[in-house]
């Protein structure tokens, strides 16, 4: 099944969204990935997820991967960051992206932990290098850096050589470990 039958699935059911499909990627020559992504609204997430990974004609039973991209300065960008699932059918062979985009100063998106429960250490990882939080998270707290630095290190406004992380930390060498 085509992943074409999966998008008319969610058209039909979420009319008012506009699940409008765009390619994944898009070459310098117009050539496309064959590889499509549709919007979802930050406030319907949890609804069109569930849907995508329950309804026949989609069967996403797997979430493969979700990041975020800080499109700072991005050309003709409207929103500062966009949390990107990659979801993937196993029974039906086809794969899709939903993509969720949130804007400073509190970006805030709801966590998919309840419908795939793969989610909960990338979404911890989004939080701390994006700061995008993730409502209903059961346990949304940093996992790469840590506590105690405020800032979030693949933000593009994050300058290059940190704010000073590392010469707060002490040194351990093999006499004070």
């Amino acid at each position: 099944m085509a992943v074409a039958e999966a998008i008319a699935a969610l058209q039909e059911r979420f009319p008012e969204l506009g699940l409008a499909p765009q390619p994944l990627v898009r070459y310098a020559d117009g050539r496309d990935s064959g590889q499509l992504w549709v919007r979802v609204p930050a406030d319907r997430l949890l609804e069109v997820a569930r849907f995508a990974r329950d309804d026949e004609r989609c069967r996403f039973e797997q979430l493969c991967d979700l990041t975020c991209v800080d499109y700072l300065n991005y050309p003709d960008a409207a929103d500062r960051f966009g949390v990107v699932y990659s979801l993937l059918s196993l029974s039906q062979r086809h794969r899709l992206w939903l993509k969720v985009f949130v804007n400073d100063p509190e970006p805030v998106v709801p966590s998919v932990t309840r419908i795939w429960k793969g989610a909960e250490w990338p979404e911890r990882e989004v939080f701390d290098l994006f700061g995008i939080r993730f409502e209903g998270h059961p346990d949304l707290r940093r996992i790469l850096c840590p506590e105690g630095i405020e800032d979030h290190p693949l933000r593009k406004d994050y300058p290059l050589r940190g704010r000073g992380e590392r010469e707060a930390f002490v040194p351990i060498d093999r006499e004070t470990a």
